[in-house]
């Protein structure tokens, strides 16, 4: 059983206390090419930059804000005071697989191997590491807001290329998951509409303890919706 909708969650602590050369602090801008995310503030205030083909806007965080961005969009959480973000990912297997590219300055992100070496945190000295890539992102991030459309569009084929060879595994992932979660959903609603309710014996109960991890964004609690603990199994 996938988490409702398809969907995968997680508690982002957006990362705090080191500026980026702009003077801001907050996380590694990025998009993602598959999925959609949600951001639904719980605490503290900030602000998320975004970029698109509509350009650069900002958009202010304040707890209860809810925001959410289709892939392509190229986002920037930025920590004003103690943001706390809870973060809700469709296509739950695909972000955790590399959905996300990074904005690295273009000769990095046109290079799969430059990317891939840029992109990969270490076993050791991981703070470090985590601090270089946003600031390599950020980088990124600044010339293409300054770049205009032909800089976007340039991104935009490079992240293409980088994510190819692996739509072939995301397929996979997509038709276990959230592809198969809509299927029997339609098989639900033809035994409810024949009268059936035999999928009821077949309730269940699951959780997913947090993981910590080092995010893109942010220090996340993340949770792995595939594996769930079942707590009621299925009596059949």
């Amino acid at each position: 059983m996938t988490f409702p909708g398809g969907t995968s969650i997680s508690r982002l602590s957006v990362y705090s206390g080191n500026a980026c050369a702009d003077g801001l602090e907050g996380g590694t801008p990025h998009l993602h090419t598959a999925s959609t995310e949600a951001y639904v503030v719980v605490g503290g205030h900030g602000a998320l930059q975004t970029l698109d083909a509509h350009g650069f806007r900002e958009t202010e965080l304040v707890v209860g804000s809810t925001v959410w961005f289709t892939p392509g969009t190229i986002h920037r959480a930025v920590n004003r005071g103690g943001l706390e973000v809870v973060v809700v990912m469709s296509n739950a297997g695909l972000p955790e697989a590399g959905d996300a590219v990074m904005t690295f300055p273009p000769e990095i992100v046109a290079d799969q191997d430059r990317y891939r070496e840029a992109a990969t945190l270490p076993a050791v000295d991981v703070e470090e590491a985590v601090a270089r890539r946003r600031e390599l992102a950020v980088e990124g991030f600044l010339r293409l807001v300054d770049g205009g459309p032909d800089a976007l569009r340039g991104f935009y084929d490079s992240a293409v290329a980088l994510v190819r060879p692996k739509v072939a595994r995301w397929r996979g992932i997509w038709e276990s998951t959230v592809a198969e979660e809509t299927r029997r959903t339609a098989e639900i609603l033809d035994a409810l509409e024949r009268g059936d309710g035999a999928h009821l014996s077949h309730s269940a109960l699951m959780e997913s303890k947090p993981e910590d991890r080092w995010g893109m964004c942010g220090h996340l609690r993340a949770h792995d919706v595939a594996h769930p603990i079942v707590h009621t199994p299925d009596p059949s």
